[in-house]
């Protein structure tokens, strides 16, 4: 992933290169010494420098990793606990997790298992010797290198002969799925025959795909691991007994890692090639992050001039996890890329979530909490349905009249739902938007009915309570959310407040340039504002918004070009059609004519043509251009030369905009009748379109675009049906909610 406009240049005169991950604890970079050498440097977050405790747990860290030094655990190089942030630098590997090979791949076979697991058992070996105790091995926490695993992130461990541990507070530290119970029950009573336990449970992960406790929930999860026997189902003799025995309730039951060592040898089978080769998994050219379902200006309903819009996708191959642990499944089926066809054995597709089912309900029905009941809307009218966003595991729904609302993306059941911020009773109803979801916050904003006035309010993913609001005033420009930050117009609406997502603290404020109309997108991770003069012309402006300070330097561009992203770590604009008297064509369907790239750095700028004028939906993702028009036909245009790539016309009605999915090199589209359509990225082959979900409604927003929850699929229709379901067997019947 890029660096963020707010990330430092260099730590410990370790010049930083891109981010590998980020977790709770803090951020990790790849980053290159002076010597040459590639590292890996984990900084902690500034809001817990300052605390003693987190600070003395960090320098636990560093102190546990020093003593361990092996052929199948990443050393530490460098490091400086006692810095205004906290680092550690350790070595680099450039791999995959397991997690992402088995979320990718599916189970492992024999041949690649017996490498994983006597690595593994040697990484333990050397980790106890140094009297070390790791607490927390799990597939995130392991590292597929060409030449074997590596054992990661000594966050939570500690000296074996430590017996004041930083964890007695009463605070539980681990992950669920793969602790043990004497770590959930006493954590002064770890040992090493508690990463035994956890060996284990990864190993059978490793072979099924799934955990041997796995639950609905991490409470549940951890009642089966103190109380419950594993469950083994797909683990082969001899194997299911040894790990049943690494997987004893009594730590004293398990088997030492020499023991296991020699019947692990016995069991699995010589590899007939070098096993678990980082070269063999399938290519994942990282994209960045930008999504248009993001920026309010890309709201079709309150476009003033030129759509705003931004890039699509999700991040490539993360190699360094720090904390996070998804419960996934194997690999799913590849397509046959005929429409119909069932999937072959070897997948394209990535599980859906553990435990989930196809799903369809409404945003109507009961919910758990917050307001349990609403009344639908009599039919008719020209309303807006339902817009989604998932967000780790769970789906958060609003519209026109309706009211926040989080569904279980399990399941489809109604979790909660809030307000009532405002009267939704008949005609005279309010319009709710989900603005994005991040930092356990769900931000909406609302147009009151009748007076044009409008407000943000942040609600808490987990209990829907409202946790703060602040009045809007977006008549020049609009709300926009990237990162840990929401850029707010405030006041008379000629200057924008950026404040932060959870508490609403401001941040800066900035005014805006007079006779603007503006919006905001997010482009390469940076969020840029983007203003348009009245009077037209080349008055245009493009200025970066730093997350710490505000805009960092000003731009000039024509007014009528749409900033739709970034590519080629330039600026991409569409710049509109003109007719033959050069007067610009504005409007919903106005066609483009050609691809203007700049320089966020210098400002230059260079203009590309279209091989022909397109129209409709547009995404930009993966260096693509994707069109989607009114009669459902999608063409892809290549972003550097403007020229088609394929163009596959779809019995989908007024599509929304393309979902990228760079995983499964997949785009998705929906129409306003709930019909779901997939194309293969590459070639445009339609791979598959469902049938309709309800009746086609006239409204004059169009569908809602399709959003990705981890393997699955969500879509809405307008008439407030939402559902869920597995691209791999589109066709199965979904369960009601």
């Amino acid at each position: 992933m890029p660096l963020h406009s707010d990330d430092p240049k260099s730590v410990g005169g370790h010049r930083l290169l891109d981010r590998l991950g980020a977790g709770g604890m803090g951020v990790v970079y790849r980053a290159r010494a002076r010597s040459g050498r590639e590292v890996a440097i984990k900084v902690v977050h500034a809001q817990y420098a300052a605390d003693a405790v987190f600070r003395a747990r960090f320098r636990q860290e560093i102190a546990a990793v020093r003593k361990v030094s092996g052929a199948f655990t990443a050393p530490v190089l460098d490091a400086d606990p006692e810095a205004a942030r906290p680092w550690m630098a350790t070595q680099y590997v450039p791999g995959p997790s397991l997690a992402r090979r088995i979320r990718d791949r599916g189970a492992l076979p024999d041949a690649e298992l017996r490498g994983l697991a006597l690595g593994l058992v040697e990484a333990l070996r050397d980790i106890h010797r140094a009297g070390v105790v790791h607490r927390d091995l799990k597939p995130a926490n392991v590292l597929l290198a060409e030449d074997g695993p590596r054992v990661i992130d000594f966050g939570i461990s500690r000296a074996a002969e430590n017996h004041q541990t930083l964890t007695e507070t009463g605070q539980m530290i681990g992950t669920p799925p793969f602790m043990s119970p004497e770590q959930l029950v006493d954590a002064r009573a770890v040992g090493p025959a508690s990463d035994v336990f956890s060996l284990g449970a990864l190993l059978v992960y490793a072979v099924t795909g799934r955990g041997p406790f796995d639950a609905d929930s991490p409470y549940l999860t951890a009642y089966r691991v103190v109380h419950d026997e594993p469950v083994l189902d797909g683990v082969g003799a001899p194997l299911r007994g040894l790990l049943g025995r690494c997987l004893s309730k009594e730590p004293a039951d398990r088997p030492g890692l020499d023991e296991l060592a020699r019947e692990l040898v016995a069991i699995l089978p010589e590899p007939a090639t070098v096993p678990l080769r980082a070269d063999r998994l399938p290519a994942v050219e990282p994209v960045h992050p930008a999504t248009v379902a993001d920026l309010p200006g890309a709201l079709r309903p309150r476009r003033r001039v030129r759509p705003l819009l931004a890039a699509t996708g999700t991040v490539g191959a993360v190699a360094l996890a720090l904390t996070a642990y998804l419960t996934l499944g194997p690999g799913r089926a590849l397509s046959t890329e005929r429409p119909g066809t069932s999937p072959s054995a070897n997948s394209r597709w990535a599980a859906p979530p553990a435990g989930w089912k196809p799903w369809q309900t409404t945003v109507y029905e009961t919910a758990g909490r917050g307001v349990r009941e609403v009344r639908q809307p009599q039919a008719g009218g020209s309303r807006g349905g339902p817009e989604c966003r998932a967000y780790e595991g769970a789906v958060y729904c609003a519209g026109d009249g309706i009211l926040p609302v989080r569904l279980d993306g399990r399941t489809g059941e109604t979790v909660w739902r809030s307000g009532p911020v405002a009267s939704v009773t008949g005609d005279d109803f309010s319009r709710f938007v989900i603005l994005g979801v991040r930092d356990d916050t769900v931000l909406v904003r609302q147009e009151l009915p009748g007076e044009g006035a409008t407000r943000v309010f942040a609600f808490d993913t987990g209990t829907g309570d409202r946790l703060w609001d602040r009045a809007v005033n977006d008549e020049w420009t609009e709300v926009a959310l990237s990162g840990g930050i929401v850029v707010i117009p405030e006041g008379d609406g000629t200057s924008v407040t950026a404040r932060s997502v959870r508490t609403g603290a401001a941040r800066w404020t900035e005014r805006l340039p007079a006779k603007h109309f503006c919006g905001i997108t997010e482009a390469a991770g940076t969020l840029y504002l983007w203003c348009g003069s009245e009077a037209g012309g080349e008055d245009g402006l493009v200025m970066e918004l730093h997350p710490a300070d505000g805009p960092a330097r000003r731009l000039r561009v024509p007014s009528e070009a749409g900033l739709l992203g970034a590519h080629d770590g330039r600026l991409l604009f569409l710049d509109p059609t003109q007719d033959q008297d050069g007067n610009t064509l504005v409007g919903e369907d106005a066609p483009y004519a050609a691809i203007r790239l700049v320089d966020p750095g210098t400002g230059a700028q260079s203009t590309t043509e279209l091989a022909e004028e397109y129209e409709g939906e547009v995404t930009l993702a993966d260096g693509t251009l994707w069109f989607a028009t009114s009669s459902g036909r999608v063409t892809a245009v290549s972003a550097r030369t403007g020229r088609p790539l394929w163009q596959t016309p779809t019995s989908l009605e007024q599509p929304s905009e393309a979902t990228y999915d760079p995983r499964t090199r997949t785009v998705y589209l929906a129409s306003d009748s709930g019909r779901v359509g997939a194309l293969d990225a590459r070639k445009g082959t339609l791979l598959w379109e469902t049938q309709p979900r309800a009746q086609s409604n006239a409204t004059d927003w169009g569908a809602t675009r399709v959003r990705l929850l981890e393997g699955a699929l969500v879509a809405a229709t307008p008439g407030g049906s939402v559902f869920s379901l597995d691209p791999a067997h589109p066709e199965r019947k979904p369960r009601s909610g």
